[in-house]
């Protein structure tokens, strides 16, 4: 299906000429702000809920949004992902702007890559795939793995992974199935299962240790990425975890990493993002306030207390929203939030070795084959969509 196929299926029908451009959201920028930019009433922000608010301001900076605009310049319609299961879409309704919460349009797809060693992974990933997020995900995958500067010139790789494509490029966040390095006659794997990575044995690999921001009285809302509220009617997400505790409760970094931002952050209010070895980052949301000295740029250790537990932005009770992002993707904080590395037992242990025995039969095949992998193509960043009636 090509890639002027894709929008049709996105946006409504329209009765003239109209461009479609595709754009990288700014840095710094909020949901109020592109409304200010764009000439529409703010009205549209604040006649959202709360939990809606809360969703406008996970817009992450550098994510591709698509707006359609007439052919004298007026915006039609915009459509921003927000996580990897919903956006948000507005649209002009009557000559009136109006805005939903929607599930992203996407298609999953399993590939298989083997390639020889020629440069380093990460660049022969690349030149075979044109992908940098595979490579990116590989690197980040295999960083406790075997030691990447050993690798010889010859020695193979073999990658099973899934990929979304949206609008007919690569999408969100790529899991990889199944790596196998082979070098030296040795065939050494990683598996992703359960969210994390795992050596043949069972063994965790990823060295990334979390702990719980806040002594809690409980949790007041889970994460969800998406779900569909049968009485309002409407798609919701939840991309963190709620802590109810009283005003002023203490708030600890929950590992060691560098402050990026500390201030106001939408229906967040008073929020503070702490950025962590390899690609994690994490949020801490409606702070009362922030620990004294507390500043973008400023190094702090894991317990470290950042900040305090409040009610600010849309918040209807005192309680500490914590976000966790692995390059730039809500994921789940109760998958990773831990005391130390673990090791699989029992049945667990059983049933994983029966899962990677498949896919170890999977990356036999793909090196039998010796298929090309598939490259990602380049696009043009707008389209002429031409005159269409409903």
């Amino acid at each position: 299906m090509n890639k002027l196929l894709f929008f049709w299926m996105i946006f409504v029908s329209f009765s003239c000429a109209s461009y479609l451009e595709e754009l990288k959201w700014p840095k710094g920028e909020t949901f109020l702000t592109f409304l200010e930019k764009n000439n529409l009433p703010l009205t549209i922000y604040y006649t959202l809920d709360k939990e809606e608010q809360e969703l406008a301001a996970e817009i992450v900076a550098g994510v591709r949004y698509q707006v359609l605009k007439s052919d004298d310049e007026q915006l039609e319609q915009v459509l921003i992902p927000i996580g990897e299961e919903l956006q948000m879409h507005l649209k002009k309704v009557k000559n009136e702007f109006m805005m939903e919460i929607t599930p992203i349009v996407f298609q999953e797809e399993k590939h298989s890559v083997a390639i020889e060693i020629h440069h380093s992974p990460y660049i022969d990933i690349v030149k075979a795939t044109n992908n940098h997020g595979l490579a990116n995900e590989f690197s980040q995958s295999f960083k406790s793995g075997v030691n990447l500067r050993s690798l010889q010139k010859g020695d193979k790789l073999v990658l099973l992974f899934q990929q979304k494509r949206r609008l007919g490029k690569p999408f969100g966040s790529i899991k990889i199935d199944a790596s196998m390095l082979e070098t030296a006659k040795k065939q050494n794997y990683i598996f992703y299962y359960n969210e994390n990575y795992y050596n043949q044995k069972g063994e965790e690999l990823d060295n990334f240790l979390l702990t719980k921001p806040v002594n809690y009285t409980r949790i007041s809302s889970v994460f969800t990425q998406k779900r569909w509220h049968p009485v309002l009617k409407k798609y919701r997400a939840h991309l963190g975890i709620d802590y109810a505790a009283p005003t002023g409760t203490p708030v600890r970094s929950a590992g060691n990493g560098k402050i990026v931002f500390a201030g106001t952050k939408g229906g967040y209010g008073k929020t503070i993002e702490v950025s962590h070895d390899g690609s994690y980052k994490t949020l801490y949301a409606h702070l009362n306030g922030f620990a004294r000295g507390i500043r973008g740029g400023q190094r702090v250790k894991q317990n470290q207390v950042i900040g305090y537990v409040g009610n600010t932005g849309m918040s209807t009770g005192p309680h500490l929203h914590f976000g966790l992002y692995r390059s730039n993707v809500a994921i789940n904080p109760a998958s990773v939030v831990k005391v130390a590395k673990s090791s699989l037992g029992g049945k667990e242990l059983k049933e994983f070795m029966r899962y990677t025995e498949e896919l170890k039969q999977h990356v036999e095949t793909a090196l039998e084959n010796g298929e090309e992998p598939r490259r990602e193509e380049e696009f043009d960043n707008f389209s002429l969509l031409e005159k269409a009636h409903s």
